[in-house]
């Protein structure tokens, strides 16, 4: 195997995470929940914001919330209740198993973002972890707006979790914002 096939193979791994669902919404009874991908995403455009708004660094924060999940391509989505019953394997070593076959420069961006993001010990990686807890609270309030009734434990744990004055602050406006305004808005 070259190291541009341990590429290829990492980046068709990580397609699967537009299929594979965020299984904990399964529980709030939303019949077709978000992918881990589609959550990724916006987490790192929450974690751009909320870096630029905390004095961190946008670009390294964005790159730590969207590849937060990719080691989820080996274990899927394990719910919060879930985890009562499995021993997990850290995220760093999945890691590690995924770009192993990788040029060393291309695998340490991503085993060094993974390993950042969950030692959450850099104010990048503060941010990305808000930027975590924060897209979920957004999409619970999506959810909610869309009928989902069940959701609000989601919101209370998201916001509780918040560390980020910014993301607090940002949480409280989602929680008084229609999710659909910004297309009625006057041109």
């Amino acid at each position: 195997m070259t190291d541009l096939d341990g590429i290829a193979s990492y980046l068709l791994e990580t397609g699967n995470l537009k299929r594979i669902k965020r299984t904990g919404w399964w529980f709030t009874q939303v019949k077709d929940p978000e992918s881990i991908a589609e959550h990724s995403w916006r987490t790192a455009v929450v974690g751009m914001i909320l870096a630029g708004l905390e004095g961190a660094d946008p670009n390294r924060t964005a790159l730590l919330a969207l590849l937060h999940d990719t080691p989820e391509t080996r274990i899927g989505d394990i719910a919060h209740i879930g985890r009562k019953y499995l021993t997990v394997v850290p995220a760093e070593d999945i890691v590690a198993d995924q770009v192993e076959d990788m040029p060393d420069a291309i695998a340490a961006i991503i085993t060094g973002a993974v390993g950042e993001f969950e030692a959450n010990e850099s104010p990048e990686a503060k941010c990305a972890k808000d930027a975590d807890k924060l897209e979920c609270l957004i999409q619970a309030v999506e959810y909610q707006h869309g009928g989902a009734d069940s959701v609000g434990p989601w919101i209370e744990t998201s916001m509780a979790s918040l560390k980020t004055e910014s993301a607090k602050g940002i949480a409280e406006a989602i929680l008084k914002a229609d999710p659909v305004a910004w297309q009625r808005a006057k041109r």
